[in-house]
Order: C-alpha cells, then structure tokens, then sequence
C-alpha cells in the first residue's frame, strides 16, 4: 500500500517546442517584436496539442525564472 507516490508517467516534452518557447521568451525579454510575431504567427498556424502547448510554456517559463541582468550605471560626466 502507497500513500504517497507520484506517477511520472508522462511523456517528456517535445524539445522543439521547448526551445521555441525559449526563443520566444528571449525576443520579448529583448524588445525583439520581429521575431516574437513570427513565433506567434508559427504557433498560430500550427495545429498544437496540449502537450505542445505545455513543453512551450515551459521553456518561456524556464527563460523567465533567470533574472534579467542589471546593467552598468553610468554616473560619470561626458
């Protein structure tokens, strides 16, 4: 008798759509309009299961975990 198991039964995401969802996490972290459209666009036409949709969402969300860097400030007169 188990009380608490987990069932990790579930297939691995796909790492196409990992990578896309990365790709599109980049672009917008970036200011990359072109290329976040083009990945909407991509995924719009796309006929995408759920799983699809999740590996997606968890390489966006993957990408969005890491705080952006800081940069430098400039306090110096030119």
């Amino acid at each position: 008798m188990k009380f608490f198991t987990r069932n990790t039964n579930s297939p691995a995401p796909d790492p196409a759509m990992t990578e896309l969802g990365r790709e599109y996490a980049i672009a917008k972290r970036h200011g990359d309009r072109k290329t976040a459209s083009r990945i909407n666009r991509q995924l719009g036409n796309a006929s995408l299961s759920a799983s699809d949709r999740d590996a997606f969402n968890q390489g966006k969300d993957a990408y969005d975990a890491i705080p952006p860097i800081k940069p430098a400030r400039r306090n110096r007169r030119r």
